[in-house]
């Protein structure tokens, strides 16, 4: 585990924007039955080392990334479409949070304003977090509508249906469901914290400016990418005490990013 010193104890963030999928919601096993399933409807065997490369992919870039390695391009659409299916079905069957996920989202609301941003549709976001109890505690969600691959899609990709001001937003790893999130929240993205499990999350959230704490297992070579930090869960002791103490302090105060 990275050490949480570098900048924990001394800084706290003005909002904090969370991934949904394997950082709030225990989904990404979902998503991996959803994939196996989906091959299996198919006929098709998941590639070795597939579920690694999958994570945190849209499922959109998903589906023609399994259309792909199984050598079957004109099935993208489909397994796309199977994935999506499977995927519903099992979050609708059994809606779980990651451990320490719910009452670190508690503490932080106490003090800032919090966000979301994913790569699923907002249907599924919304559907797991409020059957988790979690949704009320986030002032916005932020999502791609266009999904990738359609027209325009390399270029702009339209805000999701929070972003009351139409801008534009792209997926992950793009920046712009953090950096939308930030200004959404008031808050410059420097001042924002993002807690993500996803090295194509994390790349996202630096990418939009701002600091990133990587949760979960660490990746199989080791590589943590561009997160401040990387703790093994929410329940992490170290974690849970720094947001304990930065929810009873009082609101955030700007202060100068470290960067």
């Amino acid at each position: 585990m990275a050490p949480t010193s570098r900048f924990l104890p001394n800084w706290f963030p003005e909002a904090v924007v969370f991934d949904c999928d394997g950082t709030l919601m225990d989904t990404e096993r979902h998503w991996q039955d959803a994939r196996n399933r989906a091959f299996r409807e198919f006929g098709l065997l998941p590639p070795p080392g597939f579920a690694e490369r999958a994570k945190g992919v849209h499922y959109v870039d998903c589906g023609r990334l399994m259309a792909r390695e199984t050598n079957k391009p004109e099935l993208a659409a489909e397994l796309t479409a199977a994935l999506l299916g499977h995927f519903l079905s099992l979050v609708a069957e059994d809606p779980l949070t990651m451990p320490g996920a719910a009452e670190f989202v508690r503490l932080c609301a106490r003090r800032v304003p919090l966000a979301v941003a994913s790569n699923c549709p907002l249907e599924v976001v919304d559907e797991s977090l409020g059957r988790a109890g979690l949704r009320r505690y986030f002032r916005h969600v932020v999502v791609p509508t266009v999904m990738p691959g359609e027209p325009g899609a390399e270029e702009v990709v339209r805000a999701a249906a929070q972003d009351e001001e139409g801008r534009l937003v792209r997926p992950k790893p793009w920046p712009d469901v953090y950096s939308t999130a930030a200004r959404l929240c008031g808050v410059p993205p420097a001042a924002a914290l993002a807690v993500e499990d996803s090295l194509t999350g994390i790349e996202s959230a630096w990418r939009a400016g701002l600091r990133v704490i990587g949760v979960g297992p660490l990746p199989n070579d080791g590589d943590t990418g561009h997160a401040d930090v990387w703790v093994t869960g929410l329940d992490a002791e170290e974690v849970l005490t720094w947001a304990r103490k930065g929810a009873s302090a009082g609101p955030a105060r700007p202060t100068p990013s470290s960067r």
